[in-house]
């Protein structure tokens, strides 16, 4: 007799990635106060170095009060560098922890992928990653893959990264307007908290004929 495999077995077969922590970024918008929340799912078989060191830096409050430096309209965001936490700090996107990593390019560059920043090729030729800032794909960027480390995944808020990602920039493609991760959180996949549900806005029932002419 056949033996039958568990659902849950199943599944990660089927999905490897499903049993992977996940990363939840706060995130704060300074001119009306509002905030929002974008859940990665890690993918530690594809990037395991580079998910490892996100996880740390997370742990840390390394990315607390960081803002993102560069935005392109329903494409790209990025952040990830410590000196944007200053205002007018001098050469933001050039900023890290101190390091490089070394290259895991396996992953694709599909709609939410998550991919580590690095130098370009003339001055990196091992393509390893900066320390700590990345970018997330707002759309499917396939002429990048095979150069960059994919490490993560959107699973939750790609609502939040398109409206920063449409937010007026200046001529160094950053926003005008200061928005910030207010902190970074890792938790089992299982603990990840459902997404509100849509709110349904109420239709106007259709009056008769004749309350045109009689409306009480």
């Amino acid at each position: 007799m056949k033996k039958l495999i568990p659902l849950f077995a199943l599944i990660a077969l089927t999905n490897p990635l499903a049993a992977d922590d996940v990363a939840l970024i706060d995130i704060r918008f300074k001119n009306d106060k509002s905030t929002g929340t974008v859940a990665l799912e890690l993918h530690e078989q594809d990037a395991p170095i580079a998910v490892e060191n996100f996880k740390k830096l997370a742990k840390k409050g390394f990315y607390k009060g960081q803002a993102f430096h560069r935005v392109f309209p329903n494409t790209l965001v990025q952040v990830g560098d410590p000196l944007s936490k200053k205002k007018k700090a001098f050469g933001i996107g050039t900023g890290g922890p101190g390091y490089t990593l070394p290259a895991e390019i396996h992953g694709k560059h599909t709609k939410g992928a998550v991919a580590a920043a690095r130098l370009p090729d003339k001055v990196n030729p091992q393509r390893r990653s900066n320390g700590s800032q990345f970018y997330i794909c707002l759309t499917p960027q396939p002429q990048l893959n095979g150069q960059y480390t994919v490490f993560a995944h959107v699973i939750q808020g790609m609502d939040v990264l398109e409206k920063i990602s449409n937010k007026p920039a200046d001529t160094n493609d950053s926003p005008v307007e200061r928005i910030t991760i207010k902190r970074v959180r890792i938790i089992p996949r299982e603990e990840l908290p459902q997404p509100p549900a849509p709110t349904v806005e109420p239709t106007e029932k259709k009056k008769s004929w004749w309350r045109w002419f009689w409306p009480w």
